[in-house]
């Protein structure tokens, strides 16, 4: 008999199974790893500025890869970076590594990596002279945790595809976003702006991913605004608004039993590497808010001083994250992925300048005639963090809107389309009003003036200014010392002054690139464009007028009218900016950013054409190109770290400066302690934490709480001199308002290193304290 039920129980889950395979439409899987990296010593890339070198944790960046694949057909591979744009370099050594592992099952056709353009993030991983300057040269230990981090991500979401829907979204977001360089939008046709209802793109598209079994399992949407409500002056990595935004998502997702707990793979409580618990993220069933016993825990509190500094015994002893990190449990991955960002800012409330508090100048954004005065101001102007935080929100307040809503299910083939260009020699065919044709060329890559001049989002130097169509004597002398551009490349570049010829200089290797990706991914009726730069809000819109009107030409019967077609990015590597003829007339910063001269635009949109008829005919795009691999020629130039050390009788993870002595705390409040700590390049802590708060429970057990992933954490490093081997930790835990009333303590994890090279981990705690 009891064989007979069990046949019975086995034939319904076979039943099912097969119910869920025939009923879905694809195969899916999705995945995410850290890739924070070096939290100390690394120049952070985006805004060019040598003074801006990481001290710290904001919160954590991570790689999130959705994979969509046809049963026994086509998949394509998307992964979305927490990083400022993707390199060629990281591109070829991911790829090498998943043709190691998966043969050519993955490869540079179905793979694109895209950036969400966080200026908050270690540079240093690029391949091109030009921008990894300001980070002395080449950061292996930052080229080496995106590598790590993307490869796992990836190969979590190729062992998580299971059947599962899709389903696309869009609406408009209205406050996240304004142009930062009007005057050279205005100088595109009234005809076309007359089209449009805004001078940028207030659009997002979302993608909710639905597991058969599971349910709701991520989500990945495209939006357009810089991430630069972080300053130029910022040394904490952050992922800023977007990685904000996902952040809170995810959490959002956990919080609401996304995917759903068919098992015991979200407990309400879990065990950590070293057997200590660690408290669910809904905290607040799990420990029931006390009665008014402030006193009895102040007592309880009075107990716990300090632990000390003391080392731990192995590696594994500091994966005390608040979230679960093992592979092969169901997770909720939520991306918020760039798209036609080039002229587009967060900082919504205008721009002013920092001496009179007045409006910038129009034309050049500029203050009495100097551009370092002019900024842009965040909705949490003058706090930058709160900027981030409302910026992030709002992205995220319109994905939960666009995800709860979501109905129309994606369907229809999977398919790419990729190639390689030299677009320092495109030819490129132009149509005249009369419909005559005329061929025209881009140019070797530079960079005007105006580059120079930088943006409201974070100004340049000197005397540059952005709008400037003919540069000065004295900068072009300074030029022409590094390399002086010939007639032809002056000519090809105009109205465009060359300040850096980048294409043409080749010492000690070469500074920017010439050979640039172009990608089509398809999925059912969505298209993602897979762009090597900065579109600005016109050209992204021209570029995808002119493949909807390929896919859609004739009547086309595999894509309707409601074809989703989105830009990702800052994908595969990364050329600068892309703006229209007209915008680039105006020399504004992305004008000057442009490299390849006046008819970029021009050369991208027909090449893309070519894509989308070959993807449209089911034709192949073969190219004997290939971008260098440069790895061999780079070079580095910051310092390694030699040793740590603390004063005579201190330890690594001694407390410096407590908490005060019977402290009670509120929501809102601010809470600190320094440690004595060792420098966070020892080891980047991938799947640790610098900074955790723990909570004490009802059986006197300590469980993490909050660690340096939670936006209400900041973990902040420093040394007492420049040169110095010692160095301090400082924690600050903002209170939250979802906070559960009880007690408390900081803790810091770290790694010092001896002179020897011998890297020790250690950890310390600071005193209890009261949460009411």
């Amino acid at each position: 008999m009891a064989n007979m039920w069990l046949c019975f129980l086995l034939l319904i889950c076979i039943h099912n199974t097969g119910k869920i395979v025939a009923d879905s439409t694809y195969l899916i899987g999705l995945g995410s790893y850290d890739i924070t990296g070096p939290a100390a010593d690394a120049n952070m890339m985006g805004y060019a500025n040598t003074e801006q070198i990481a001290s710290g944790v904001h919160f954590r960046l991570k790689a999130r890869t959705f994979i969509v694949a046809e049963p026994g057909g086509n998949r394509v591979v998307l992964v979305n970076l927490d990083a400022c744009m993707a390199s060629q370099l990281v591109t070829i050594k991911v790829l090498e590594r998943l043709k190691s592992r998966y043969g050519d099952l993955y490869n540079e056709k179905n793979v694109a990596i895209s950036g969400i353009h966080t200026h908050a993030g270690p540079g240093g991983y690029l391949q091109y002279v030009v921008y990894i300057v300001t980070s002395l040269g080449f950061i292996k230990q930052s080229f080496d945790v995106l590598i790590d981090g993307i490869e796992k991500s990836i190969v979590e979401a190729h062992e998580n595809l299971r059947p599962g829907d899709i389903f696309v979204n869009k609406g408009e977001l209205l406050e996240a976003s304004i142009n930062r360089s009007p005057s050279a939008y205005l100088n595109n046709p009234p005809a076309e702006r007359s089209q449009f209802k805004y001078n940028v793109d207030k659009e997002m598209t979302l993608l909710k991913f639905v597991d058969g079994e599971w349910g709701p399992v991520g989500s990945f949407n495209w939006f357009a605004t810089h991430g630069t409500s972080m300053s130029r002056t910022n040394s904490l990595i952050s992922g800023d608004n977007k990685g904000a935004a996902a952040r809170f998502m995810e959490d959002w997702a956990e919080q609401n039993g996304y995917p759903k707990q068919t098992d015991s793979a979200y407990p309400d409580t879990i065990t950590s590497g070293i057997g200590q618990k660690v408290l669910h993220r809904r905290i607040s069933i799990i420990i029931p808010q006390p009665d008014d016993k402030s006193s009895e825990l102040m007592q309880l509190a009075s107990s716990f001083l300090a632990s000390g500094g003391r080392l731990l015994s192995s590696t594994g002893r500091i994966s005390q994250r608040v979230r679960d990190t093992q592979a092969g449990k169901p997770k909720f991955v939520s991306a918020f992925c760039q798209s036609n960002c080039g002229d587009v800012s967060p900082n919504v409330l205008g721009t002013f300048c920092i001496d009179t508090g007045l409006p910038c100048d129009f034309n050049h954004s500029t203050c009495n005639g100097k551009n370092e005065l002019c900024y842009g101001r965040g909705p949490g102007y003058p706090d930058e963090f709160e900027s981030t935080r409302i910026i992030g929100e709002r992205q995220f307040s319109k994905a939960v809107e666009l995800f709860d809503s979501a109905s129309e299910l994606v369907k229809g083939k999977i398919d790419y389309r990729q190639t390689y260009l030299d677009f320092s020699n495109l030819e490129v065919t132009l149509l005249s009003s009369n419909g005559s044709q005329g061929i025209v060329k881009t140019c070797p890559a530079a960079m005007g003036f105006a580059f120079a001049a930088g943006t409201t989002d974070g100004p340049g130097a000197f005397d540059f200014k952005q709008g400037d169509v003919k540069g000065n004597a004295f900068w072009k002398v300074v030029r022409n010392a590094l390399k002086t551009p010939s007639r032809d490349q002056v000519t090809c570049q105009q109205p465009k002054p060359i300040l850096l010829d980048t294409g043409n200089m080749q010492v000690p290797y070469a500074w920017a690139p010439s050979i640039l990706p172009i990608q089509i991914i398809r999925i059912g009726q969505v298209v993602i464009l897979c762009v090597p730069g900065e579109f600005t809000t016109m050209a992204g819109r021209r570029l995808r007028d002119a493949v909807r009107a390929i896919l859609t030409r004739d009547g086309n019967g595999e894509f309707g009218s409601n074809v989703h077609i989105v830009i990702a990015g800052l994908s595969n590597t990364y050329s600068q900016y892309v703006t229209t003829f007209e915008e680039y007339e105006i020399q504004r910063y992305e004008g000057a950013s442009t490299l390849y001269g006046p008819h970029t635009l021009s050369g991208y949109i027909q090449e893309f054409e070519k894509l989308a008829s070959a993807l449209l005919e089911g034709k192949n795009i073969e190219t004997e190109l290939q971008p260098p691999d440069l790895l061999s020629k780079q070079i580095g130039f910051l310092p390694p770290v030699v040793m740590d050390t603390t004063p005579m009788g201190v330890k690594f993870g001694d407390v410096l400066t407590d908490v005060s002595e019977n402290s009670t705390f509120h929501p809102g409040d601010l809470v600190t302690a320094t440690f004595w700590s060792a420098c966070p390049r020892n080891d980047v802590l991938s799947e640790g934490t610098f900074s955790l708060v723990e909570m004490l429970d009802s059986g006197s057990n300590w469980i993490a709480a909050y660690d340096d992933d939670d936006f209400c954490l900041r973990f902040k490093w420093s040394r007492p001199a420049k040169l110095s081997s010692r160095s301090h930790a400082t924690i600050e835990w903002r209170i939250p308002e979802t906070v559960v009333a009880g007690v408390y303590r900081l803790r810091h994890f770290g790694a010092s290193k001896s002179l020897l090279g011998k890297i020790s981990h250690f950890t310390g705690t600071s005193r209890a304290f009261v949460v009411l």
